[in-house]
């Protein structure tokens, strides 16, 4: 006996998320889906990949379902397993599984973290033939027009252990992301985090001075996410210097030097 589970009404978005473009990458996305092309999205954590994601998918109106790839991610997580329910073997879809039946998109966040075996069942999706290998039930699942498969991952983390194949990376369009220019990210902090003008202005400046600091102490600087975290601390009472330290800086970091640094930039700025 099988349970085939549809993706649920919550995968669809039904909401505008807020999203500003920061070049030609709805223009691409869209190109690419239309065309049955699978999707690379590259860059630092934050940025607004995912968010990007969430855009598109209410922009095209299929439903979302996202994965969080992690060390443990096997195949079967992705495609499905057999379960024992009320005495009876079922077949219960992983999310890869839901969104090729429901002709959704998959975004598969963090794609270098999942164990080699997922690869092999997302190659076969990510070229011409666009099917699923179903091994555990003997079948082949093929992909109708509306499937989109969606990866990500972050360059800058990479290692040689840990990098994506050129017989992966191959089969995408890739679309690169980073943190918008200063006037845009202002503009997404005030936005989101609900502050006003001039301490956006601030929180980005903070930022840049943090990213300035990448490869002399900090694997990475202040996001964009984090800033809008910062933004909504102050927003709420929160003494900016103490929101700088604790939605980014003790975020970053566990370096009491590189802390005492951090703490100086942002009693500069505000």
């Amino acid at each position: 006996m099988s349970a085939h589970t549809l993706a649920p009404e919550e995968h669809y978005i039904r909401k505008q998320p807020y999203y500003e473009p920061v070049g030609d990458e709805i223009a691409i996305f869209e190109a690419a889906y239309r065309n049955k092309l699978p999707i690379l999205l590259k860059g630092p954590t934050g940025c607004g990949k995912t968010r990007f994601m969430e855009y598109m998918a209410w922009r095209l109106e299929r439903p979302l379902v996202t994965v969080s790839c992690h060390d443990d991610l096997t195949a079967s997580d992705l495609v499905g397993r057999f379960l024992v329910k009320g005495g009876e073997t079922v077949w219960v879809d992983g999310p890869l599984t839901r969104a090729v039946r429901v002709g959704g998109i998959c975004y598969l966040d963090e794609i270098v973290e999942a164990r080699k075996d997922t690869m092999v069942v997302i190659h076969p999706l990510a070229d011409d033939r666009r099917t699923l290998p179903m091994e555990k039930l003997g079948q082949l699942l093929e992909a109708p027009d509306s499937f989109c498969l969606a990866i990500s991952y972050n360059p800058g983390y990479q290692s040689v252990l840990k990098d994506l194949k050129q017989s992966t990376r191959q089969r995408f369009v890739a679309l690169e992301f980073d943190y918008p220019a200063p006037e845009l990210e202002r503009k997404i902090v005030a936005n989101e985090s609900g502050v006003d003008a001039a301490m956006a202005e601030r929180l980005v400046k903070f930022a840049q001075m943090t990213r300035n600091l990448k490869g002399s102490g900090l694997e990475e600087g202040a996001s964009t996410r984090l800033l809008v975290h910062a933004g909504k601390l102050i927003a709420s009472g929160i003494d900016p210097v103490a929101a700088c330290q604790s939605a980014v800086a003790q975020a970053v970091t566990d370096d009491a030097d590189m802390l005492a640094a951090m703490q100086e930039l942002s009693s500069s700025i505000f």
